[in-house]
């Protein structure tokens, strides 16, 4: 082989091998990509599982609340309603 035919096949070698470096690099930045987007997309569900679950938080406690109002006012009628008789055993 002549000292060109050499140099020539050097920088075939050197430009297959970048080319190489080059094709793993792209597929890396595709892999890197594909997996961002799979972690954005289960932040998002995170995210709206959370205000779901913080919806659902405030429905709870506002049920619970009413409950406790209720309770409250039932308590009071029953309070009533025991003087109410213990006034009428008492005549």
């Amino acid at each position: 082989m002549t000292p060109t035919g050499k140099i020539m096949e050097a920088a075939l070698n050197e430009l297959r091998q970048a080319i190489s470096g080059l094709e793993n690099a792209v597929e890396m930045r595709i892999e890197h990509q594909r997996e961002q987007g799979e972690i954005e997309g289960e932040v998002r569900r995170i995210h709206a599982d959370r205000s779901k679950l913080a919806q659902e938080l405030d429905q709870a406690e506002f049920r619970a609340n009413r409950l406790e109002e209720v309770n409250r006012e039932v308590s009071r009628r029953l309070v009533t309603a025991m003087e109410t008789i213990r006034a009428v055993l008492d005549r």
